[in-house]
């Protein structure tokens, strides 16, 4: 075991491992899949409790005001690594909208008929307005994403994709990349079609979208390939799987006793709303911010930097949802775990594309990146502008030692001795 970046002890791989502690939800969710999936259950279950959240909004350390928590989630992994993992704790949390829906399609179906059983002289039956269902097939069109968008009245749809390129369906000669939609999504932004034909879909509505999916290695490097620096990945939670050789591999029965207990932290989710103020999250969030502006000078990585704002972001709405099922009561567990769970973000962004996020960025290129290297941990305590030369060249940096010594010493973790020429 070594100690990466982030703070935490880390795996061979290194990611940071998870608190010993955790929300009690958290722990609920995780406590029946292989230790060795614990880390991506514990990420991919957000998009699903989200769903059950509707008008809440909270205030962002950047001054926004009134965002709502909404968690886009995608598992890379390699094959047979146990992906499926997250399926049980999703389909529990989920159970009671899929229970209103399954009775709101049927009443969809109903006015469908009642509708093409009108002959051309009757008044047709108007959509009935409280008809919200929630949950989409992974087989959509972008019509039909729109039209559940508009029927759900403010609440959040959810959508959960074995493969990652399913997101593709969304596609349309006017929106020819998906990744608008999810940049869109992250901010409730306005989405939608203007169409003429009478039966078209014609609607603008806030994009309220929860959704999971999942990919391989390979297939996920390449969805995300031409989306790097343009804000797509930056707004996705991304988790993965490492599964030691011989480790053992068991889940366990989820049963009525698991959706028991798991009922009074679902309760709480959909019986909150309003604007909440949570004093607690928010200052997390501002600590959260300053580490990775921390590490991102220390190390000199504008990697972190660009992924770190969203980052900060999405630890904040997990915060936001743990402290809402929790009863609206703050714990020192929800803490420890948005910080785990923000360190981990980092560290799966930079070990499957911090290289190429690098050459995006016009950086360096590096044959190999393994993820943010900390200068200041490789100097001597006493240290010398060649110094610093030779380690950047080593780890592939360029030559110009200038711009970080500056940032450096402006931020106080150096000093500098005019007379010696030493750096301290």
């Amino acid at each position: 075991m070594s100690k990466n970046i982030f703070g935490s002890v880390a795996s061979t791989e290194n990611f940071p491992l998870m608190p010993a502690k955790l929300p009690s939800l958290i722990a609920l969710l995780t406590k029946n899949v292989p230790e060795s999936c614990r880390p991506a259950v514990a990420n991919a279950v957000f998009p699903a409790l989200g769903t059950l959240v509707s008008d809440v909004r909270f205030d962002l350390i950047d001054g926004s005001q009134d965002k709502e928590p909404n968690f886009m989630c995608v598992l890379m992994a390699k094959q047979s690594s146990g992906k499926s993992a997250v399926n049980a704790p999703i389909r529990f949390i989920l159970d009671r909208i899929n229970q209103r829906d399954k009775v709101n399609r049927l009443r969809e179906k109903e006015w469908l008929a009642a509708v093409n059983s009108c002959s051309s002289r009757q008044a047709k039956p108007e959509h009935p307005d409280d008809l919200v269902i929630q949950i989409l097939s992974d087989d959509m069109t972008n019509a039909a994403f729109v039209r559940r968008l508009a029927d759900a009245r403010g609440r959040y749809i959810y959508t959960k994709m074995d493969e990652l390129e399913l997101l593709n369906n969304l596609r349309t000669s006017g929106t020819k990349d998906v990744g608008k939609i999810i940049r869109l999504a992250f901010d409730n932004a306005e989405y939608g079609q203007e169409r003429v034909s009478f039966t078209a879909v014609t609607e603008r509505v806030p994009v309220r979208w929860n959704w999971n999916a999942s990919a391989t290695i390979l297939k996920g490097m390449e969805f995300f390939h031409s989306r790097l620096v343009d804000g797509t990945l930056s707004r996705i939670n991304l988790c993965t799987i490492v599964r030691e050789r011989g480790a053992e591999f068991r889940y366990l029965p989820y049963d009525q006793s698991f959706a028991d207990s798991l009922k009074p932290f679902l309760d709480n989710l959909e019986s909150t709303h309003g604007h909440l103020q949570c004093d607690e999250a928010f200052r997390m969030a501002e600590r959260l911010q300053r580490k990775c502006m921390d590490i991102s000078y220390q190390c000199d990585d504008p990697v972190i930097e660009e992924l770190a704002s969203r980052a900060v972001t999405i630890a904040h709405m997990k915060a936001i949802v743990l402290y809402i099922a929790n009863g609206c009561r703050w714990d020192e567990t929800i803490d420890q775990f948005c910080e785990w769970s923000l360190d981990y973000d980092l560290a799966c962004k930079s070990h499957f594309f911090g290289r190429q996020i690098a050459i995006e960025q016009s950086r360096e290129i590096v044959t190999t990146h393994r993820g943010p290297v900390n200068l200041l941990a490789y100097l001597p305590a006493n240290f010398t502008r060649q110094d610093l030369l030779s380690l950047r060249l080593k780890v592939g940096m360029s030559e110009d030692c200038s711009p970080i010594l500056r940032v450096w010493i402006r931020r106080k973790y150096i000093s500098y001795n005019e007379s010696t020429g030493f750096y301290t």
